[in-house]
């Protein structure tokens, strides 16, 4: 069973607040990322929008972990403090 993951962004100034719903098997959990301009054009630099990036970057978390073990707010490079291998994998997945 795969979780769905829904992804609201809001763009505030020179960002955008990411607000996830990930649910399955019953239970669901709430999350805040907040994604910076560069951080954008660092890891979708083909205008990608940011609530596509941060969709795949929570499947790439769910591969990993629960979802009850995903921060409840963090800034999206925060991944890659966790998992060395974030960024290279989610470039390589555009």
């Amino acid at each position: 069973m795969t979780d769905a993951i829904d992804v609201r962004c809001e763009p505030t100034g020179d960002a955008w607040t990411c607000f996830v719903t990930v649910s399955g098997g019953g239970s669901e959990t709430h999350h805040a990322v907040t994604v910076s301009a560069s951080d954008l054009a660092r890891l979708a630099p083909n205008g990608e929008h940011p609530d596509d990036l941060v969709r795949r970057s929570f499947a790439f978390l769910l591969g990993r972990e629960s979802k009850a073990s995903i921060l409840e707010r963090f800034d999206l490079p925060e991944i890659g403090r966790y998992f060395p291998d974030y960024e290279s994998a989610i470039t390589r997945g555009r």
